[in-house]
C-alpha cells in the first residue's frame, strides 16, 4: 500500500507542455484499484489548494493533476502568442490527455470551470470519448444562464473583465491591489470574504489569509479576468458527447442554479447522475483536509468509483 504523504510537494513534478512550464501532481493509488483519474481544477487554482480531494480520490484508483497555462503558476498562454480561451484550453487538455494516457483509459474530474475545460475538449476531439469512461463535474456548469447572474448583472461583469484583462491594468492589479496588505486587509471585507472568514477563530483566519496570499498570486492576472469574460457568455451546448456524466451540485452554491446546470448536462450527455454534498459555498474551503473535502464524493458517486473500470 503507498504510504500517504504528508504533504503534496512528495508527489509534485515539473511538466513541460508546449513550451510551458508548470507543475504536475500525480498521486498513486492507495490501494489496488486500477482506475485512473484526471483531475482539472478550476479558478482560483494551486494544486496544493485540492490535496484533501486528491487525498479522497486515491482511494479509488490514481490521480493526476496537471496545471492549466496561467493558473498555478504556470505560464500563460500569452507567453507563447497565444490568447487564453476556452477552445485553447481544451486543445493543451487535448494534447495532454493523448501524452498521459496513451494506453489507458481515464475517468476525467472537473471542477468548476475545469469542468468546461473537459466538456469543451470532448466536444472538440470526439475521439477522446474511446479514452473516457466517466465525466465527472464537480460544481462544474455548462451555459451562461446557469448562472444566477441577471443578465445585467452579467453584462457589467463581463465589461469589467475584459477591462482587468488589458495588460496595464492587470499589472496594476497585480501589484497594486493583490499584494499581501491589500489582500490581508481589505478582502475579509468583500462579499467573498464575509462569506469565507464569518466565525473563523483566530489562528484559522491567519493560516487561510496567508493560503489565499499564495492562490491569488499564482494565477496571472489577465488570464483569470480573460476566461472569467468568456465563461459569463459560456454556451456548451451545442454538440452531444456519448458519454456518461455524474454531476456533484453544491447545496449552498451562490454562483449556479442546480436545475439548470442539470437541464444543460442532459441536453450534452448521454446520461445523467447527480449528488448534492453539504456545502455553504461554492466549494468547500481552501484548507479543506481529506475529511472536509471528501463531501465532494457523494456515497453513490463512491461506489460508481470503486467498480473496476469498463464493468
Amino acid at each position: 500500500m503507498a504510504k500517504t504523504p504528508q504533504n503534496p510537494a512528495d508527489y509534485i513534478q515539473p511538466l513541460n507542455m508546449n513550451g510551458l512550464n508548470g507543475r504536475m501532481l500525480h498521486a498513486p493509488a492507495t490501494g489496488k484499484a486500477d482506475r485512473e483519474m484526471l483531475l482539472v481544477y478550476g479558478h482560483h487554482a494551486l494544486l496544493e489548494r485540492w490535496w484533501g480531494l486528491v487525498e479522497s480520490l486515491r482511494d479509488f484508483g490514481s490521480v493526476t493533476m496537471p496545471d492549466l497555462p496561467g493558473f498555478g503558476g504556470m505560464d500563460s498562454f500569452r507567453t507563447i502568442g497565444r490568447t487564453p480561451t476556452i477552445d485553447e484550453y481544451a486543445d493543451y487538455l487535448a494534447a495532454f490527455v493523448k501524452m498521459r494516457y496513451r494506453r489507458k483509459r481515464v475517468t476525467v474530474i472537473g471542477i468548476s470551470f475545469g469542468f468546461v475545460v473537459a466538456t469543451r475538449m470532448l466536444q472538440r476531439y470526439p475521439e477522446l470519448t474511446k479514452k473516457v469512461d466517466l465525466v465527472v463535474s464537480m460544481v462544474g456548469f455548462m451555459h451562461k444562464t446557469d448562472f444566477l447572474f441577471t443578465p445585467r448583472r452579467r453584462t457589467q461583469i463581463h465589461v469589467l473583465s475584459r477591462m482587468f484583462s488589458w495588460p496595464a491594468v492587470a499589472w496594476f492589479i497585480r501589484y497594486c491591489c493583490l499584494n499581501t496588505f491589500v489582500i490581508k486587509h481589505i478582502y475579509i471585507r468583500m462579499p467573498a470574504g464575509r462569506r469565507r472568514f464569518l466565525e473563523m477563530d483566530p489562528m484559522t483566519f491567519s493560516t487561510l489569509m496567508d493560503f489565499e496570499v499564495k492562490l491569488w498570486q499564482a494565477n496571472d492576472v489577465q488570464t483569470h479576468w480573460r476566461t472569467t469574460s468568456e465563461f459569463l457568455y459560456l454556451d456548451n451546448c451545442g454538440k452531444q458527447i456519448d458519454l456518461p456524466v455524474w454531476h456533484v451540485a453544491s447545496k449552498g452554491d451562490h454562483y449556479f442554479d442546480n436545475q439548470i446546470v442539470e437541464q444543460h448536462m442532459r441536453v450534452v450527455f448521454n446520461d445523467y447522475q447527480q449528488g448534492v454534498m453539504d456545502s455553504k459555498a461554492h466549494t468547500p474551503s481552501v484548507l479543506g483536509d481529506k475529511k472536509e473535502l471528501s463531501i465532494m464524493i457523494p456515497a453513490k458517486l463512491r461506489k460508481v468509483l470503486r467498480k473496476p473500470v469498463g464493468a
